[in-house]
């Protein structure tokens, strides 16, 4: 039957994917089951999506209700789980203004127009220009395309938007020199995770932090991948001591249900009027009564603890693993968002782990990378290491 549907997918659907070879049919905490009734633990959570993991009684309880009364009725109108939604993430995070949208890369490039509009409102036509990380990734559109700090994937797109400079990561004196009069703001990953999981230095955003202040510049997260308690912290921008003046939002946010957000201050939303941007759907009461139910279970199951206390589990028993195997050559991460570089292949070890019945992807062809549910257990987290460790000593033998 698997086979069938592959084959299937492969005649009717758009080949823009590199799938694993399973048909997944249910899901229900870690765990995900295939058309054959295969069981596998998931630590890849969607892609940093599921942090309550799969199919959450209350993320479910409260589309239920939700879809029994209102679907949608367009942005037109005024809706009581979108206002809901939105104070919840002020109260919650430095901002006081949301806007509602459906993706990563949609937050992205609002966060984008809100800069540039900002910037044309104070200084007029001409400050434009917005720095960003190499080795970074903000979207496949063709704004976050030329945003994204990796080359391959804006190939065959060209030419991309204009109006964005790449730096080295975790270097202030390149964004010191990258400056100049054209330049709106700085946009910046706190943990560039498709790019392989590498952790910004905390010294580096402080710095960044002042310099952009100095300079009257915008500083811009994307917290695509690390918000919604992935690092431990509500957003990772907690963990380096600064706020930023806009947040890009998506992902967990709706723990799978299609929802993303773009949170900034009061002074830098107010160049948005109406008419300077919109989202037919953007969050409208399903997508809001998805926000709601997993912030509200964020907080009162106090998942965001738990998180942090598996992170540090997680991350002693992975640096134990690398004094074992002289391939993995370094362990990066904070939370419960890790990668583990190698040097031999890693999307082929990938694949051995998920013929183990485990589920997680490489990045950047050298990087397994762990994103797990937040509500992973110790005793789940045992089994992966059992695995790494058996898969592993394969590779010595």
């Amino acid at each position: 039957m698997q086979e069938e549907l592959i084959k299937k997918a492969t005649q009717y659907i758009a080949n823009t994917y590199t799938r694993f070879p399973i048909v997944i049919t249910k899901g229900e905490g870690c765990w995900l089951w295939d058309v054959n009734g295969r069981r596998y633990l998931d630590l890849l959570a969607g892609i940093a999506v599921c942090n309550l993991g799969h199919a959450h009684e209350n993320v479910v309880e409260g589309l239920s209700a939700q879809a029994k009364k209102l679907f949608h009725v367009s942005n037109l109108f005024y809706m009581e789980p979108q206002i809901k939604a939105a104070q919840m993430l002020v109260e919650h995070s430095f901002g006081d203004k949301v806007f509602f949208c459906n993706s990563g890369a949609e937050a992205n490039e609002a966060a984008i127009k809100l800069a540039r509009r900002y910037s044309w409102n104070k200084y007029g036509e001409g400050r434009h220009d917005i720095i960003t990380m190499e080795n970074s990734f903000h979207g496949r559109t063709v704004n976050t395309l030329a945003a994204t700090g990796q080359k391959k994937f804006g190939v065959g797109f060209e030419p991309l938007t204009e109006g964005f400079v790449h730096v080295p990561f975790n270097d202030i004196n390149a964004v010191r020199d990258a400056i100049t009069d054209k330049t709106c703001a700085v946009m910046l990953e706190l943990i560039q995770a498709e790019g392989g999981v590498y952790v910004a230095d905390k010294n580096y955003v402080t710095e960044l932090r002042e310099l952009t202040k100095a300079k009257d510049i915008l500083l811009v997260l994307d917290e695509v991948q690390t918000g919604i308690g992935r690092t431990g912290a509500f957003f990772a921008y907690e963990h380096f001591g600064i706020t930023p003046d806009i947040m890009s939002l998506a992902k967990a946010l709706g723990n799978g249900f299609p929802v993303g957000a773009m949170v900034a201050t009061d002074d830098v939303m107010s160049a948005f009027v109406p008419g300077t941007h919109a989202s037919t759907f953007g969050g409208n009461p399903l997508a809001s009564s998805a926000v709601i139910a997993t912030l509200n279970t964020l907080i009162d199951d106090d998942v965001i603890k738990k998180c942090a206390e598996a992170g540090k589990y997680l991350h002693s028993c992975l640096l134990e693993i690398q004094k074992d195997f002289p391939f993995v050559v370094e362990v990066r991460g904070m939370g419960l968002i890790w990668g583990i570089e190698l040097s031999i292949d890693a999307d082929a070890i990938a694949k051995e782990f998920l013929q183990e019945g485990i589920i997680l992807n490489c990045t950047k062809g050298t990087t397994l990378r762990l994103v797990p549910p937040l509500i992973i257990k110790k005793e789940e987290i045992d089994i992966f290491l059992e695995t790494a460790k058996r898969i592993f000593e394969r590779k010595i033998g």
